[in-house]
C-alpha cells in the first residue's frame, strides 16, 4: 500500500509502543516491522538481508523456529499481542439508545405537538379566582365540578404519552437493526481459522487469535488474515488485486518477492510464513482503520490550522477524479499524494480513505457515522461528489408528503384562524364584554385549546405513521428476507429492488453451484449421458478407475459430508479433482480407504500438475515388485498418449489414431459444445525387472491405457431456470457477466434461460464489447453503449471495469420511457465500483470478499440467483404495502381532516377531541401499518412489470377508493353530527363549554368513526380493484390479531375512558348501531369496486416521483446534507416527509386530490 503506512495510526503505535518493545525482548519493533511490510520485490529482499541476514535471521529475531513454530505458551502469546497488537480491527462504537432516541425527537411535527401539549398542562393547572370567573363571560361554564376542572391537564398528558411512544418505536427500531447488524459481522468474524504451526504441530486457530511470530501454513485458496514473509513456497501465486487493484497474479518467491500481505488471495501453490504484522498494523488494518476509525482521529485533529485544512481538500480532490475510472495500481496511485513531511499525517489518512472509497469502493461501517465532524463532513462532499440519488420511494413520498402538507397546513391554520375570530366577535364584539387582565389566562387556555385543535387537524393531514410504515414495512421485510438468504445492509434497498428492471449478474457460484461435478463419461466403450449404475460396469475397470482417481490427486483434496442435512456434500481444494472424487462417490465407491491403505508418503514418484504438461501423474509400488503409473489430464493431450484403451469387458484393446480422431468427433466434442471439460484418465503397468529411468519424463508417460474420459460441468442451480423465467415474466431483464469463455457462457445462459432460440440477443466478449462502445480516441459514448445493451445477453471474458462501465451505461441511458434500475451481483475486491454505481448491489456472503460485501447494499449469504428473485418480490411488497397503507391512511385523513375543520368552524369545537384524534391518528396508524405493512409477499406480484421511477404512489384506483370512501364516511359522520341526538334520542354535544363532561351523542361520533376505518382497514388490502379483500388474511396472523386487538381496545376507551378520552359509555343498541355502520364499509366498497376508474376522468393520480426538472440542485443538496447529517437509514423516509412542511406556499385547499 506504499505510503498508507504513514497514516496517523502509524503516528500513535510508533509513539506509545517504542519503549515497550525493547522491553519485550524481541529483536524487532513495531515501526520497524510496518515499514519493512511497506516494501515489495527488490526492496524487500535488500533490506531484510541488510537487517536480518535472512528470513532465518528475521523469526530469530521474533524468537520462533521456522520448522517448530511458537511453543503455544499462554504468557509468550499474551506479550506478543500486547506489543504487536492483536489480529483484530475493532469497529466503531454504535449509537446508544438515548442517542437515537434523541435523534427521532428531531422531528417537526413531533416538536410541535411537544410544545402545544405543554403549554396546555400549564395553563390546566392555572384556575382564575372564582369571584371574577363571572365577568369573564360564559367562557368558564360548566367548570364548576371541581374534579372535571382539574382533569383539564389528562389531554396535554395524553399527547405527551402518545408522542414518547412513537419516539420509543423509532428508536427501538433503528437500535435493532444496528445489532442485528453486528451480530451478523462478529458471527461471521469468529467462523474463520486458519492453519498454524505450533510445537511442530500443524493446527487450526481462530483468525482472530494469531499473533506476530507466528509460523502460518498458506495454501491455495486461502485468504491471508496477516502479514508475513515467506519462509518456503511451492509455485506461489497472489492474486494482490484488493490492494493493488492489479489483476495480474504475483508470483511469490522466497529470493524474489517474499512479502505477503493481509487480505489478498492465494491463487496457486502452497507455502509458509512468518507473521510480521497483525490486526490494525496489517496492510488490510491501516486501510480499515483509515476508512472506518478515521473519524476519531478526524475529531481529535480538527483544530489543527486552516491550511492543512485546505491541502487536505485538495488531496481529496485530486483523488476523486480517479475514482470513476478502471481500478489502478494503488500503488502508483500512492506516489502522486505526496503531503509535505509534517502534514502527511493528516493529509495522508485522509486522502487514502478518498482513493480507498473509490478504487475499492469499502465502507467499513454498516451505519455510516458522523463522528467525524462537520468538516469532515463537508470534506467528503467535496471529494465525492454526488452520492447515489434517493430511492425510488424516498423521491416519491417527498413530493407527496410536500403536496399532503401544504394541503394540512393550510386547513389548519384556516381552522385556528376561524376559531379565534368567531371566539373574539361573540365575546367581545356580540357580548359587549371588555379584556380583564385577570382573565387573560382564561382567554389564553381558549386559544391554546384552538391552537391544540389546530395542530389536531395537522397532525391528522399529515400522515405521520407513513414513516412509521415505511420503516415498519422495511424492518419487517428485512427480517424476513433474512430468512430467504438476503441480508440486507441498507434498508432502501429492500425497496429499490421492487422497481429493478435488469439485474447483471455473475456466472460462477451465482447461476451455477461453483461444484464442478462430472456428468458425462465414457467408460468401456460405452457413452454414459449421465452416472452409469457401477453394476453395469465390469468390476476390473471400476476397481482401476477409483484408484487412478484416489491416488492421483493432491490429498489436501477432498469431498467431506455436508455441515448440514439436506446441504451439498463440502468440496474442499482443486474443484477439478472434487469433481473426480465426486465421480467416484456418485459410483458407491469410497476414495478414503484407498487412501488410507497408500498413504502419501508411499507414493513413489509425483508428477505434479501444471499449464505446461496439462496432466499429473503418480507412480505406486505394485506388490509383485512392478510399478503402476496413474495419470489424469486434459482429453485431447492425453490421448495422444494411449495405445490402448480397456473395452466392456476391462480387457485391452489396440488404440490407433483413426480410433482416436473418431472419439474426438463423437464423444468429445459433443461433450464441450455442452459447455464440459473433458478429462482423460489413464494408467501404465511397468513390469518388476529393471526400474524405469524416472526423470525421462516422456518416456514414462507414454504407451497409456484409456479406463475412461470424463465431462465435467459447473452445473447451473437447479433453482436458477425457473429464477430466470420469472424475472423475465416480472419485465426484469437478466444478463450475465462473467470472466468464463464466450462458449461455456453461452451454454450456461442458454440452459439458464437467458438466451433463448430465435430470439434477438448479442453475446460479446470484453473486447467486441469494448471495440463497439469506444471511439476512435478510446472514449466511452453513451451513444454506442445505447445501440449494444439493449441487445447484449452475454459478456463473456469481461474484466471489473467492462462490469462498471456496462452498469453505469445502462443507469445514464435515456433511450427507454424510464430510467433503468440496475442490480448487480459480484464477489470479487475488483467488482467494488460496479456494485457501488448499481442501484441495488449483492455481494457474495459464501465467495464475496469482504471489500465487495462493504460495496454493496445487499449480502446473498447463499451465493444464489433465486435469493434475488426473493428480493424482487420484497422489495415489490414493500411498495404494495405503502400503498395499502396510503389508501387506508389517507382515507382517515381526508375525513378527520373535513370533520375536525367544518366541525370547528361550525360548533367551535372539533367532534373528534384531540386525544380521539391521537387515538385515531397515532395509535391506528402504528397499528395499520404494522397490520398492512406485514402483509406476506405473493407470487402474484411477479406477475407484473416494474412500476418504474414514474409510476405515482397512488393510482386512480385507490384515488377512487379513498374518496368514494371519504364520500360514505363523511355522509354518515355529518348525519350523526348534526341529527344524531334526534335519532338516538340523546342530548346534543354541539356548543359545549370548556371542561364540560363528555357527551354520548360525541361518542357516538367517535366510535362509528373508528369502527368504519376498522372496516376499511379491511378493504385497504386491496390495491387494483379487486373484489375478494378478504383473501389471504388468516395467512397474516398480525393483521387479524391487530383489526380484533383494536376492537377490543375501542370498547375499553368508549366504556372506561371517560373523562381523558371525553367518552361516555355506551349502551348495547347504540353499539350495534355504530357496529352496523361501521360494516357498511365492506359493503360500499364492493359498490366502489363495481365502478370502472376508466369513466371517472377527473381523478388525478398523486405522488409521481420528483421529474428532473422538480428537483433543484440546492435542494438535492440540502435533502443530502439532511440526510447524511442525521445518517439514519431508519428514519429517512421521516426525515423526508416532514421536510414537506418546511417547503410550505399556500396552495389551494386539496387541490391535490381533485383537478
Amino acid at each position: 500500500m506504499g505510503d498508507v503506512a504513514n497514516s496517523s495510526v502509524g503516528h500513535h503505535a510508533k509513539n506509545q509502543q517504542h519503549g515497550a518493545n525493547r522491553a519485550g525482548g524481541f529483536g524487532c519493533t513495531l515501526p520497524e516491522l510496518r515499514s519493512l511490510m511497506e516494501l515489495r520485490g527488490a526492496e524487500a529482499l535488500q533490506k531484510i538481508q541488510e537487517t536480518y541476514g535472512d528470513v532465518s535471521g528475521l523469526c530469530k529475531r521474533l524468537k520462533t523456529s521456522p520448522t517448530e513454530g511458537l511453543s503455544d505458551n499462554v504468557t509468550d502469546l499474551e506479550k506478543r499481542r500486547q506489543i504487536y497488537g492483536q489480529n483484530f480491527i475493532p469497529p466503531k462504537k454504535p449509537k446508544t439508545f438515548l442517542q437515537l432516541v434523541w435523534e427521532a425527537l428531531q422531528d417537526v411535527t413531533l416538536i410541535i405537538l411537544e410544545i402545544a401539549a405543554i403549554i396546555s398542562l400549564g395553563l390546566s393547572f392555572y384556575a382564575p379566582p372564582g369571584e371574577q370567573s363571572d365577568a369573564c363571560g360564559n367562557v368558564s361554564a360548566g367548570a364548576e365540578d371541581e374534579g372535571e376542572a382539574e382533569a383539564g391537564w389528562i389531554e396535554g398528558a395524553a399527547i405527551l404519552l402518545s408522542v414518547i411512544c412513537v419516539v420509543l418505536v423509532t428508536a427501538f427500531n433503528d437500535w435493532s437493526k444496528e445489532k442485528q447488524f453486528r451480530g451478523l459481522q462478529s458471527r461471521i468474524e469468529q467462523e474463520q481459522k486458519f492453519q498454524v504451526i505450533r510445537k511442530g504441530q500443524v493446527i487450526q486457530v481462530p483468525v482472530a487469535e494469531l499473533v506476530v511470530g507466528d509460523i502460518a501454513q498458506i495454501k491455495y485458496g486461502d485468504l491471508l488474515p496477516a502479514d508475513g514473509v515467506l519462509i518456503q513456497g511451492n509455485d506461489l501465486k497472489i492474486d494482490e488485486s484488493s490492494l493493488t487493484g492489479e489483476s495480474d497474479h504475483v508470483r511469490k518467491a522466497v529470493d524474489k518477492d517474499p512479502m505477503l500481505l493481509s487480505g489478498t488471495h492465494v491463487m496457486e501453490g502452497s507455502g509458509r510464513m512468518v507473521v510480521t504484522a497483525v490486526g490494525v498494523n496489517s496492510q488490510t488494518g491501516i486501510i480499515f482503520t483509515l476508512l472506518g476509525a478515521s473519524g476519531e482521529e478526524e475529531e481529535k485533529k480538527e483544530k489543527k490550522d486552516e491550511d492543512i485544512e485546505a491541502q487536505r481538500g485538495a488531496h481529496g480532490h485530486k483523488t476523486s477524479k480517479q475514482q470513476d475510472g478502471a481500478v489502478e495500481n494503488n500503488q502508483n496511485k500512492d506516489k502522486e499524494i505526496e503531503a509535505p513531511e509534517e502534514e502527511s499525517d493528516l493529509a495522508q489518512s485522509h486522502t487514502t480513505t478518498k482513493k480507498q472509497d473509490g478504487a475499492v469502493a469499502m465502507e467499513m461501517q454498516p451505519l455510516k457515522s458522523a463522528e467525524g465532524g462537520e468538516m469532515e463532513e463537508r470534506e467528503k462532499k467535496k471529494a465525492n461528489g454526488p452520492k447515489k440519488e434517493k430511492s425510488v420511494l424516498q423521491g416519491k413520498l417527498t413530493k407527496l408528503a410536500v403536496q399532503i402538507g401544504k394541503a394540512g397546513l393550510v386547513m389548519s391554520a384556516f381552522t385556528v384562524v376561524i376559531l379565534v375570530i368567531y371566539f373574539v366577535i361573540h365575546n367581545f364584539v356580540i357580548g359587549g364584554r371588555p379584556w380583564l387582565s385577570n382573565c387573560t389566562p382564561v382567554y389564553v387556555q381558549y386559544f391554546v385549546k384552538f391552537f391544540i385543535i389546530g395542530v389536531t387537524v395537522l397532525v391528522v393531514a399529515v400522515p405521520e405513521g407513513l414513516p412509521l410504515a415505511v420503516t415498519i414495512s422495511l424492518a419487517y421485510s428485512v427480517k424476513k428476507m433474512m430468512k430467504d438468504n438476503n441480508l440486507v445492509r441498507h434498508l432502501d434497498a429492500c425497496e429499490t429492488m421492487g422497481n429493478a428492471t435488469a439485474i447483471c449478474s455473475d456466472k460462477t457460484g451465482t447461476l451455477t453451484t461453483n461444484r464442478m461435478t462430472v456428468v458425462q463419461s465414457y467408460v468401456g466403450d460405452t457413452h454414459y449421458k449421465e452416472i452409469p449404475d457401477p453394476n453395469n460396469l465390469n468390476p476390473k475397470i471400476l476397481d482401476l478407475l477409483v484408484h487412478a482417481i484416489s491416488i492421483n490427486s493432491a490429498y489436501t483434496t477432498k469431498v467431506l459430508p455436508p455441515e448440514k442435512e439436506g446441504a451439498l456434500p463440502r468440496q474442499v481444494g482443486n474443484k477439478t479433482e472434487c469433481a473426480l472424487l465426486g465421480f467416484v462417490l456418485d459410483l458407491k465407491q469410497d476414495f478414503q480407504p484407498v487412501r488410507d491403505q497408500i498413504p502419501e508418503q508411499k507414493l513413489y514418484k509425483v508428477y505434479t500438475f501444471n499449464s505446461v504438461r496439462k496432466s499429473m501423474s503418480t507412480v505406486i509400488c505394485m506388490p509383485d515388485g512392478g510399478f503402476r503409473l496413474f495419470s489424469k489430464g486434459a482429453s485431447e493431450i492425453l490421448l495422444k498418449k494411449c495405445t490402448n484403451i480397456l473395452n466392456s469387458n476391462g480387457e485391452l484393446r489396440s488404440f490407433r489414431p483413426r480410433d482416436r480422431d473418431e472419439m474426438v468427433k463423437k464423444i468429445i466434442e459433443p461433450m464441450a459444445c455442452d459447455g464440459l471439460r473433458t478429462i482423460c484418465i489413464a494408467y501404465r503397468d511397468f513390469s518388476a525387472g529393471q526400474e524405469p529411468e524416472w526423470d525421462n519424463e516422456t518416456e514414462i508417460v507414454g504407451e497409456l491405457t484409456c479406463i475412461a474420459v470424463v465431462g465435467i460441468e459447473d452445473p447451473v442451480r437447479p433453482e436458477v431456470p425457473e429464477a430466470i423465467r420469472k424475472c423475465q415474466r416480472a419485465g426484469i431483464t437478466v444478463r450475465m457477466v462473467t470472466g468464463d469463455n464466450i462458449n461455456t457462457a453461452r451454454a450456461i445462459a442458454a440452459k439458464c434461460g437467458i438466451i433463448q432460440p430465435g430470439e434477438d440477443f448479442l453475446c460479446l466478449e470484453g473486447k467486441e464489447f469494448n471495440r463497439r462502445i469506444r471511439n476512435e480516441k478510446g472514449e466511452i459514448e453513451q451513444d454506442r453503449l445505447d445501440k449494444v445493451w439493449p441487445k447484449l445477453r452475454v459478456l463473456a471474458r469481461s474484466s471489473p471495469t467492462d462490469k462498471h462501465t456496462l452498469v453505469k451505461g445502462i443507469i445514464d441511458s435515456t433511450i427507454g420511457e424510464q430510467r433503468q434500475v440496475v442490480a448487480v451481483t459480484g464477489d470479487g475486491t475488483n467488482d467494488g465500483p460496479a456494485l457501488k454505481k448499481a442501484d441495488v448491489g449483492f455481494a457474495m456472503g459464501i465467495a464475496g470478499t469482504d471489500v465487495a460485501k462493504e460495496a454493496s447494499d445487499i449480502i446473498l449469504t447463499d451465493d444464489n440467483f433465486s435469493s434475488i428473485v426473493k428480493a424482487v418480490m420484497w422489495g415489490r411488497n414493500v411498495y404494495d404495502s405503502i400503498s395499502k397503507f396510503l389508501q387506508f391512511q389517507l382515507t382517515v385523513n381526508v375525513v378527520a381532516v373535513i370533520v375536525a375543520f367544518t366541525g370547528a368552524c361550525i360548533t367551535q369545537d372539533s367532534p373528534l377531541k384531540a386525544v380521539q384524534m391521537l387515538w385515531v391518528n397515532l395509535i391506528m396508524d402504528t397499528f395499520a401499518s404494522l397490520a398492512l405493512a406485514t402483509e406476506p409477499p405473493t407470487e402474484s406480484l411477479l406477475l407484473r412489470k416494474p412500476y418504474g421511477r414514474d409510476k405515482p404512489l397512488i393510482s386512480r384506483t385507490m384515488m377512487k377508493n379513498i374518496l368514494g370512501h371519504a364520500i360514505y364516511q363523511l355522509t354518515v359522520i355529518f348525519t350523526l353530527l348534526f341529527a344524531g341526538e334526534v335519532i338516538f334520542d340523546i342530548d346534543s354535544g354541539r356548543n359545549a363549554p370548556l371542561h364540560s363532561p363528555p357527551s354520548e351523542h360525541y361518542t357516538i361520533i367517535f366510535n362509528t368513526f373508528v369502527l368504519m376505518q376498522l372496516c376499511n382497514e379491511i378493504n385497504a388490502r386491496k390495491i387494483h380493484g379487486e373484489r375478494n379483500v378478504f383473501e389471504g388474511i388468516f395467512s397474516n396472523p398480525i393483521f387479524c390479531s391487530i383489526v380484533l386487538g383494536t376492537f377490543g381496545i375501542q370498547i375499553v376507551i368508549v366504556q372506561f375512558g371517560g373523562k381523558p378520552f371525553s367518552c361516555a359509555p355506551l349502551t348495547v343498541e347504540q353499539w350495534l348501531w355504530c357496529l352496523f355502520i361501521g360494516i357498511g364499509e365492506l359493503v360500499w366498497g364492493q359498490v366502489i369496486a363495481t365502478i370502472p376508474t376508466s369513466q371517472l376522468k377527473f381523478l388525478k393520480e398523486a405522488g409521481h416521483g420528483p421529474g428532473k426538472d422538480e428537483i433543484t440542485d440546492e435542494e438535492m443538496a440540502e435533502d443530502e446534507e439532511e440526510i447524511d447529517h442525521a445518517e439514519r437509514e431508519l428514519r429517512r423516509g421521516q426525515i423526508l416527509w416532514f421536510r414537506g412542511l418546511n417547503r410550505i406556499q399556500t396552495q389551494g385547499i386539496f387541490s391535490w386530490l381533485i383537478k
